[in-house]
């Protein structure tokens, strides 16, 4: 009989905030064609050429304000995660990241020493994005078409329109929201607006107008659409007016179109127009991160307090608050009970 087992994958984060560890993750971050979807050598001009020339010790700078005793946020995080949802499920479960060590194959391939033949794999982002999502399908077929042709995996899809996580997400933030608050900001991870495009299949896609809209054949691809739909969800579930929240997108990268609003530069003027308490929640994210906890935290809260804001409060990710375990194991546990009925 086959023996199942269950696959965590986040990022990736580097293995020390030394330079050179930096560096090398990046480029192998960078270098990701569903990251920068530039021909081979336009990424690599761009990317060996110049970011891996300026970039890598000032990210290097900013992954030190967050990492901890135990190492990289995100990496210890998921580890968290990984151990709480082994006490609930019967079968093994590892991590793998998309970037950097642990891999994908890494992960695979203490499943298989255990006796592990089919996988379920958990991309741990709830929206699907080109540079999430499909990224990490992809590596870990290509990983398992390569050094593991006998193992099945089975994947868990993106989850940002599932009961169970709107629920877990709604929960979280109520407990985390300060009384007096004069706007909610939702910050999700930017992604250029070619990325929508190029993820649909259906070619029913329209920036301009049908994210907003109820239903149409792009949204189980579009981003976008993805993170609109998470935040009216919890705005619903929690019956906050929504004069007070707004959607914006962080960590643009390059002079291309990515989607609007830009975080920062909402960050930078909304203390003007009259918030001076301002919650912040990022989404896009299951676990804490260099994009949250620097990027959003600590430059997002100056940026806030320079451009005439008063209070700034970050909402911390889901992390590994037990009620999203269950989510996680609810999800896992669906997927496992499917390889049954085959």
């Amino acid at each position: 009989m086959a023996k199942k087992g269950i696959l965590l994958v986040n990022l990736g984060s580097p293995k020390s905030t030394a330079v050179n560890d930096v560096k090398e993750y990046l480029d192998e971050f960078l270098m990701d064609e569903r990251v920068i979807d530039y021909r081979w050598i336009f990424r690599a001009l761009l990317v060996r050429g110049i970011i891996l020339n300026t970039r890598p010790a000032k990210s290097a700078e900013a992954y030190k304000t967050v990492w901890t005793d135990e190492g990289s946020p995100l990496i210890v995080i998921t580890e968290k995660i990984q151990k709480k949802l082994q006490k609930l499920v019967d079968v093994p479960v590892e991590i793998g990241m998309r970037y950097a060590e642990p891999s994908i194959e890494t992960g695979i391939r203490k499943l298989t020493e255990k006796g592990v033949t089919e996988i379920v794999l958990f991309p741990l982002y709830p929206q699907y994005a080109m540079s999430t999502t499909e990224t990490v399908i992809e590596k870990a077929e290509e990983v398992r078409k390569a050094k593991f042709p006998d193992v099945k995996i089975n994947y868990i899809q993106p989850f940002y329109n599932r009961d169970i996580y709107i629920e877990c997400l709604a929960e979280s933030i109520k407990e985390k929201l300060p009384e007096n608050f004069d706007a909610l900001q939702f910050s999700y991870h930017g992604v250029p607006e070619r990325h929508i495009y190029k993820t649909d299949p259906t070619k029913t896609c329209n920036l301009n107008d049908c994210c907003s809209r109820e239903s149409n054949p792009s949204h189980q691809f579009c981003y976008r659409h993805q993170c609109f739909d998470v935040t009216n969800s919890v705005i619903k579930k929690l019956g906050l007016p929504k004069e007070k929240v707004m959607v914006t997108f962080q960590s643009r990268l390059g002079k291309d179109k990515w989607m609007e609003p830009y975080t920062d530069e909402t960050l930078e003027s909304i203390g003007k127009k009259g918030i001076k308490n301002l919650a912040i929640v990022c989404p896009a994210f299951v676990s804490d991160c260099l994009e949250t906890l620097e990027e959003i935290s600590v430059e997002g809260k100056e940026q806030f307090l320079h451009g005439g804001g008063e209070n700034f409060h970050y909402i911390p990710c889901l992390n590994d608050e037990d009620r999203w375990i269950e989510v996680v194991k609810t999800l896992c546990e669906e997927k496992l009970n499917e390889f049954y009925l085959v």
